[in-house]
């Protein structure tokens, strides 16, 4: 007797349960690159960390030039030449200025910063032809931040900016998740590698491509394995060579009702490894468990192309973001209105491929191709999901549903 299917929520319930964050690490900036921070980071420095200039210009005493105008200049010996990283003059004596350039230490004693184009440029002495008030040309110590401010809290997924900002600081390094290690097998003995000539029954690997592109987008390192052959030897073998390397193995094929479903076959004994259906179409037979000593995550996805990507976006990748700490695990869900009616058969979670729009200011998703788990050309001319509950027949147009977009950081 066939086994109930489950729902999709109860799936992947099993995997997060199964799933545990990677321990974390130091790392160097660069490699933190979209991880989420295992550490909140505070300030051990303040930006800036020392009064500086805010353009190029003339560094005075507001008190010496407060009646300066273009009838009544006032002129000052210029005592000094300030650069950015070359400040030799530290102190400013009164009725003096000094030469300063952008970003250059603002020296004792002087309180603001006429800008070049107020003066005649002078070298030796300089005549000051406008009054500036003080401060508006000096960036303060601490202006931006200031010693003990909280920088990063724990689990910022950390980007660009969150980079520049630790290393302002002088942080060279940060707590974080390392990138989960993803190896994808694809089986199946009809299967060739793109590039090779195919013969009357074969047909290209399409499916670990779609795979690693998906884990490696999702902030993992993927690592492509070549095609294994529908023989169980043949895929434990392969199994064991990449488990070293491995924090999660995907497969795609080998998990249906069919006599030649090598990952079914060849995993199914090892009792570590459940197989059944899943109430969701594309997407019914699923496979997810552990191998090896170490208990390696093991995701065991249908072969067909649709089929394949949906479930890895279900569950696989919830399953990275828990391993590399990052929330929220799934995609979340949006509303818009369907342009075309679409059916959906009784029992099942239906995903439809659909093309989001909102740039009317009303989101609407209008469906792509049909219902196939081969159609991957549609796939790739989609950017969304529409969701379609078990209980639910049809929807008209015009009506909402449910829609999870595939492009979208979040």
């Amino acid at each position: 007797m066939a086994d109930a299917p489950i729902t999709v929520e109860q799936h992947l319930a099993r995997v997060l349960e199964a799933i545990t964050p990677l321990g974390h690490v130091q790392q160097p900036l660069m490699e933190t690159l979209g991880l989420a921070a295992a550490e909140s980071v505070t300030a051990g420095i303040a930006l800036p960390s020392f009064d500086n200039s805010a353009m190029d210009g003339y560094a005075v005493r507001h008190a010496d030039v407060a009646d300066a105008g273009e009838e009544s200049p006032v002129e000052l010996p210029v005592v000094g030449e300030i650069g950015a990283g070359n400040a030799q003059l530290l102190t400013l004596p009164p009725g003096t200025a000094a030469k300063i350039m952008t970003g250059a230490p603002v020296p004792s004693g002087a309180d603001c910063v006429v800008p070049y184009e107020w003066t005649d440029h002078g070298v030796a002495r300089v005549r000051i032809e406008r009054s500036p008030s003080p401060g508006p040309h000096v960036r303060v110590a601490g202006d931006d931040v200031s010693v003990g401010d909280l920088l990063i809290e724990e689990g910022t997924v950390l980007g660009p900016r969150h980079l520049g900002l630790l290393a302002s600081v002088g942080r060279a390094s940060v707590a974080s998740r390392p990138r989960p290690r993803v190896v994808i097998l694809s089986t199946g003995t009809e299967l060739r590698e793109p590039g090779q000539p195919l013969g009357h029954d074969s047909i290209y690997d399409g499916n670990s491509y779609l795979l690693a592109a998906a884990a490696r987008r999702a902030g993992a390192l993927a690592y492509r394995v070549g095609i294994v052959p529908d023989q169980p030897r043949a895929f434990l073998d392969a199994l064991a060579d990449q488990l070293v390397r491995a924090d999660v193995v995907v497969t795609s094929g080998g998990v249906s009702m069919g006599d030649f479903d090598v990952v079914k076959e060849a995993l199914r004994p090892l009792g570590t490894v459940w197989f059944g259906p899943v109430a969701m179409q594309p997407g019914k037979p699923q496979g997810f468990g552990t191998v090896g000593d170490d208990a390696t995550p093991i995701f065991c996805l249908p072969g067909n192309p649709v089929s394949s990507y949906i479930s890895f976006e279900m569950f696989v990748l919830p399953a990275l973001r828990k391993m590399m700490g990052i929330t929220p695990h799934s995609r979340p869900l949006v509303q818009a209105r369907l342009t075309h009616a679409i059916t959906s058969p009784p029992g099942r979670r239906q995903f439809l491929r659909g093309e989001y729009d909102a740039a009317s200011g009303q989101a609407t998703v209008t469906p792509v191709g049909g219902s196939g788990s081969h159609l991957v050309g549609d796939l790739a001319a989609s950017d969304a999901l529409i969701v379609v509950p078990e209980d639910t027949l049809s929807i008209g147009a015009g009506e909402p549903v449910q829609v999870i977009r595939l492009d979208e950081e979040f």
